[in-house]
């Protein structure tokens, strides 16, 4: 699957939840590899704020991003209308401190999203994989994620408050395709009870009962109601029973549990790759959402690339005829048994490294370890395999190595490991000159690593 941006520009208006200031976000396309990136046009030298988890500052009634002193906050719905599109590269354009809240949902961002149209770009998309159980859990809210393995992302949601209003919902959201129809649309929600604390500690001053459910569900008098009322610059209104008491009725029976599984996705947008797997979630928040999210940035800038995933009972996207008719590599130097994976820039390869392989005669007879430059060529056959799916009739090119960088070896490779190759262009092939960056994996961990140049000649 390729990366997508937008294919035109968008912007929408209004005031911000907790400042209530008037302001416009733009959101344009952005190149590949972009991410998401958020700017403040209306500071000096527009600074520029990567969304990613490890840039979260804040997460008391939204999510706050933030580089040194400059900040953006309520970003968690327009990320989450944005990654359940599929978008992965834009750059949103702010003149204010936060993101506006709208109606409270992500439906005006993934509707102005479907207006403009998806751009399909030249690289592929970099998924990251659950391939374990992750739970997090916070005893003092009793909040708990669990993430699970997953051929697709999806998400349900658990909630539970001590009311008589909204005490248990449950919502979920089986893929991504139904989240304009079944998610967008869902609004945040506020306790009447809570308000005050919430002004007083300076947030919310853009909050009315148009962009926010607003739940009564605890005596208060007519007297605080109406200086609650006051304080927010909203019609005073007589409640004399628990309830909703929004003019407009709920959008779902479940509309805030729905809103919390908006929320999800919006913090987990923040891992700054699409997800495989299945999030379960029980009384989430914004702190345990980007916590989560942190944990896997961790895991992310350990290795640029995850351990690819191997199913042995799939069969090969090349088997070992296919290479040997591709390769002119053979016994005993023909070191990948298939392909199991192939994009436009990347490709993966296996070897099984049994005891019968000649080298372990001399290298070394009581400690037998595969040498580490048959790890390099095994490589660049892989490399080789990559470079030959870009031209036309590849049975009649040949790939030869022209050098080698930036070698590295992590771990020794012994009888019964299998390893994975991912090999990826670093650059363009140029004149049939091609730069490649090589991983050798067995199991999740890298054993070895390299950079390489190769090039591409026809045979006579």
């Amino acid at each position: 699957m390729k990366q997508l941006t937008l294919k035109d520009s968008f912007s929408v208006s209004g005031k911000g939840l907790h400042t209530g200031r008037e302001v416009t976000a733009e959101f344009l396309p952005a190149p590949d590899n972009h991410g998401y990136k958020i700017m403040r046009t209306d500071l000096e030298g527009s600074p520029v704020i990567d969304a990613l988890a490890e840039n979260v500052v804040a997460t008391n009634r939204g999510t706050v991003l933030g580089k040194k002193d400059i900040t953006v906050s309520t970003v968690e719905h327009s990320l989450a209308a944005l990654y359940a599109a599929g978008v992965d590269n834009v750059l949103i354009k702010v003149n204010g401190p936060e993101i506006p809240i709208l109606d409270g949902s992500a439906m005006a961002f993934a509707e102005e999203i479907e207006k403009v149209g998806l751009q399909e770009q030249k690289d592929d998309k970099d998924f990251y994989y659950i391939k374990h159980k992750i739970e997090h859990t916070d005893p003092e809210t009793r909040s708990k994620i669990i993430i699970l393995p997953d051929d697709e992302f999806s998400v349900e949601v658990k909630i539970n408050f001590d009311s008589p209003v909204l005490s248990n919902q449950y919502a979920s959201m089986e893929h991504m395709t139904e989240f304009n129809q079944e998610i967008a649309s869902s609004r945040t929600f506020v306790f009447a009870r809570e308000v005050e604390a919430l002004l007083a500690a300076g947030l919310i001053k853009g909050g009315d009962l148009d962009n926010a459910i607003v739940i009564y569900d605890a005596p208060m008098s007519q007297e605080k109601l109406d200086q609650v009322a006051d304080e927010l610059g909203v019609a005073r209104r007589h409640v004399d029973s628990f309830g909703y008491i929004n003019d407009f009725p709920l959008n779902h029976d479940n509309e805030p549990a729905r809103h919390k599984l908006l929320d999800v996705i919006g913090d987990l947008a923040l891992i700054g790759r699409p997800l495989k797997g299945k999030v379960i979630a029980t009384r989430p928040g914004h702190a345990i959402n980007t916590r989560v999210a942190k944990d896997i940035r961790n895991d992310i800038k350990k290795q640029d690339v995850q351990a690819p995933i191997y199913n042995p009972n799939v069969a090969p996207l090349m088997d070992n005829n296919r290479i040997r008719e591709l390769l002119p590599h053979r016994y005993p130097f023909l070191l990948v048994d298939k392909i199991i994976d192939k994009g436009t820039n990347y490709i993966v390869g296996v070897k099984n490294v049994t005891t019968n392989e000649p080298f372990f005669m001399g290298h070394f007879p009581q400690e037998p370890v595969m040498p580490g430059v048959l790890l390099v060529e095994a490589m660049a056959q892989t490399g080789g395999l990559l470079v030959l799916g870009a031209v036309e009739d590849p049975e009649r090119y040949s790939t030869y190595f022209m050098k080698i960088d930036n070698v590295k070896f992590r771990q020794k490779v012994v009888p019964g490991d299998t390893l994975l190759f991912h090999v990826s262009f670093v650059t363009e092939m140029r004149r049939g000159m091609a730069v490649m960056k090589g991983l050798a994996f067995v199991g999740e961990k890298v054993v070895c690593e390299c950079e390489f140049m190769a090039q591409i000649i026809k045979n006579k």
